[in-house]
């Protein structure tokens, strides 16, 4: 593996696309830094250095953001408005028939598609960033904290904070897109790793700290190698389904007569599933903040969904990844829209008459793979939080499986893209 890095900085082309994407991660890692106009930093880091950590939506979020989110930084909103507006795109295509046929339309529509993504962006960065900044000013983002954050309570400081966060989610999704044009590729995945993994040494430091720190410290590592390695060889692993072209005549022409295979993965939903999940159950423990502390639903919703390690919390947030598992499993992958076209061309699954029959065999298949991906999923979603209630460690670390999952998946395809750089210019890449 180090020579092939050794060979991608030595040719020319790779090593100005390696340079660039490393630039601007740089530049997005050092703008999570920079406050934005009207906070006091120095009470921020001291509000920061006071709380244990948040299991909340905020804590997803600021999870996300490598922090910045806490900071109150100018990209405190980091990629998430661009993820939600890209995941309600792809929803929509079930309910709107227009978004279904611009889908369909090849690189035309995808472009329309992509417009619509990004002003549905700026839009979320406008909401999200006037609610972080009332939490801030009213005291909720950090409960407990005896200075203000925000020390400028009039409009036109809330108005410029709202201004310059909503630029910031502009200009990383910029950023992202330059990284996806002139870099390596995959622009916006990327981003997403530099966030995850610039809170991994903090993370690693606070284990390592008290009685069994050291211990602590080397199971958590043996832990995350294990769990590595188990998503990497599920998400390398896919179902091959053969499918044979019939040979035809088109003037003089003869086409077809080939064989070919549809690759289905094992985890087609990807780490969507946990991130709905996650999500959705951290907004009840979010409202409960907002209530009455003495009332029985706030009481209720702080005894079994506000924490991690609860049997309900862990009952629901598997049921959740499974439903959401299969729900987007069947939104991204369509049966009948895949028999139709291998119909179409002459294609079909040796054994499996083409049209309805195909349909019902890939339906089948699909399901029972999914079966299995959505109980992996599960099952990453759970092992690190288990594993640190089990050693008794109470802060809340990126070392969740969304966090994992994230980084595998994202350092895969990035060594992907580099090895495929390579094969082109006839060298022998990171896979052998």
């Amino acid at each position: 593996m180090l020579s092939a890095f050794g060979r991608a900085f030595r040719t020319p082309d790779l090593r100005r696309k390696l340079l660039f994407t490393i630039a601007i991660m740089s530049l997005f890692r050092v703008g999570s830094f920079i406050p934005t106009p009207g906070v006091d930093y120095a009470n921020v880091q001291q509000c920061v250095a006071a709380q244990e950590g948040s299991t909340s939506l905020l804590g997803l979020v600021n999870t996300f953001s490598g922090g910045a989110l806490l900071q109150l930084s100018v990209f405190a909103l980091g990629i998430m408005p661009y993820i939600t507006a890209s995941i309600i795109t792809q929803l929509l295509r079930v309910v709107i028939p227009r978004f279904e046929a611009l889908h369909k339309e090849g690189q035309s529509g995808q472009a329309k598609l992509t417009q619509y993504t990004r002003y549905l962006t700026i839009a979320l960065a406008i909401l999200q960033s006037t609610t972080i900044i009332t939490t801030a000013r009213t005291g909720l983002l950090f409960p407990g904290c005896p200075v203000d954050v925000v020390v400028d309570d009039s409009f036109m400081t809330a108005f410029l904070m709202v201004v310059t966060m909503t630029a910031g989610t502009g200009l990383v999704m910029w950023l992202g897109e330059l990284i996806t044009e002139k870099g390596i590729g995959n622009g916006m995945s990327l981003l997403i790793f530099t966030s995850i993994v610039a809170s991994f040494p903090t993370a690693l430091w606070s284990i390592a700290g008290g009685a069994n720190g050291p211990l602590n410290f080397m199971i958590m590592i043996a832990v995350i190698v294990l769990v590595i390695g188990m998503v990497v060889y599920v998400e390398q692993s896919q179902r091959r389904i053969p499918v044979q072209y019939a040979k035809r005549m088109v003037g003089r022409r003869m086409y077809g007569g080939t064989s070919t295979y549809i690759p289905i993965k094992i985890n087609m939903a990807g780490v969507i599933p946990v991130i709905f999940a996650a999500s959705i159950l951290a907004i009840p423990a979010l409202l409960a903040q907002f209530g009455d502390q003495t009332a029985g639903w706030v009481i209720w919703i702080s005894n079994n969904l506000a924490q991690q390690d609860q049997p309900i919390y862990i009952a629901v947030y598997v049921l959740m990844i499974v439903f959401f598992a299969f729900f987007y499993t069947s939104i991204t992958f369509n049966p009948d829209e895949v028999a139709d076209n291998m119909k179409k061309y002459g294609g079909f699954i040796p054994g499996i008459r083409a049209g309805r029959p195909t349909a019902e065999y890939l339906d089948y298949v699909i399901t029972r793979i999914t079966s299995a991906g959505a109980l992996y999923l599960a099952i990453v979603a759970l092992i690190p939080t288990l594993v640190l209630v089990f050693l008794g460690v109470t802060t809340n670390i990126p070392f969740g499986g969304t966090s994992i999952l994230i980084i595998v998946g994202v350092g895969l395809e990035f060594v992907k893209q580099v090895n495929s750089q390579l094969q082109q210019r006839h060298y022998e890449g990171f896979l052998r």
